[in-house]
């Protein structure tokens, strides 16, 4: 169909009078632009600088007309990092690793600090947080963020990971709100906006609402206003008594607290086994007393409709045509193959 239509807008270029060609190709044009600008909630541009030529080594993250400015590196440039003028600032950070308790989940550290740099030599030297291996330093251009405004963020922070519920906190005392006017509150609530779009760019997602109909408690009003677009699934077995519900978002599935699984490991998923496992270990998918099934004891994000399909049926499966819309009874592979501009 894609074809069809740069054929039909190159023939309307060749002969522009023809006003049932013109029509045609208007459709046509209107039709793959509701597909993809459909998807898009906001367009946005983010600025990267990555500071020494490597994706991986330190680099800047900043949003044109945006005062703030995000300063990320792996915790073996922490010195480099320390050393540029960004972390002398007035600002928050984030702490980010994997939780050696919880291997499936991140560990965040939400901090701030008059002067970042010295509370993040701080953490380096304490033994209980040793789980980091990324920083994420987030100051303002032009030095206007006060200690109040940082307080604040930093509570905001808080609130909005146990939201989103991606990471484990690693905050052993929930920071108070500081009280601030209402026109600062407005300020800090853009920058938080801000802020929730750079940190998936640079690879965060802590704060990034899983499939879900509504934001999460706590979310800024931006942030409620770009929800992706969800599509409800079921994935379900009569012989095996099993049913899934989950939501789509973005290529992610989060299959929803009271689903139900198999428990009969005969076609044992050698690929997503570990997966499984270790949800189980979790206490995340237990047992369901007097049958052969298991249950998700809260929401869990997968990568990919397979993922969260190989785990629900423990054998490799083919999420794209195990998952239905529950609206109209499609396989997801044919929602997604009708979005093909059709």
């Amino acid at each position: 169909m894609w074809t069809a239509c740069k054929a039909l807008n190159s023939a309307t270029r060749q002969d522009p009078s023809d006003a049932h060609l013109r029509l045609l190709s208007r459709r046509c044009i209107l039709g793959c632009s509701q597909v993809r600008v459909g998807a898009l909630v906001q367009g946005r541009s983010v600025r990267l600088y990555l500071v020494d030529g490597s994706p991986t080594g330190i680099l800047t993250a900043e949003i044109m007309n945006w005062t703030g400015h995000a300063l990320v590196a792996p915790r073996s440039r922490l010195g480099e990092a320390l050393s540029r003028d960004e972390a002398s600032r007035t600002g928050v950070y984030f702490l980010v690793g994997d939780d050696p308790d919880q291997p499936t989940r991140a560990r965040v550290y939400v901090g701030e600090g008059d002067s970042v740099i010295d509370r993040i030599k701080s953490h380096a030297k304490d033994t209980s947080k040793d789980f980091w291996s990324r920083v994420c330093i987030v100051t303002s251009k032009d030095a206007n963020l006060t200690k109040s405004h940082v307080r604040y963020l930093e509570h905001r922070f808080v609130e909005l990971t146990k939201g989103a519920d991606r990471a484990n906190l690693a905050n052993g005392n929930e920071p108070g709100r500081k009280a601030l006017p209402e026109s600062d509150i407005s300020d800090m609530e853009f920058f938080i906006s801000q802020v929730e779009v750079i940190l998936p760019v640079v690879g965060f997602d802590f704060l990034r609402p899983k499939g879900r109909i509504t934001a999460p408690p706590g979310s800024s009003k931006e942030a409620k206003q770009a929800i992706a677009p969800q599509l409800e699934l079921v994935f379900a077995s009569d012989k095996l008594g099993y049913k899934a519900m989950a939501v789509e978002v973005d290529g992610e599935v989060t299959v929803l607290e009271g689903s139900t699984a198999t428990a009969k490991s005969d076609f044992a998923s050698k690929g997503y086994s570990s997966l499984r496992d270790q949800l189980i270990a979790e206490g995340r998918l237990v047992p369901v007393p007097g049958s052969q099934l298991l249950q998700f004891k809260e929401p869990v994000t997968f990568t990919s409709a397979s993922a969260a399909a190989a785990v629900i049926a423990n054998r490799n499966t083919n999420g794209r045509t195990a998952w239905r819309l529950v609206s109209t009874g499609q396989t997801l592979k044919e929602w997604q193959d009708a979005q093909l501009c059709s």
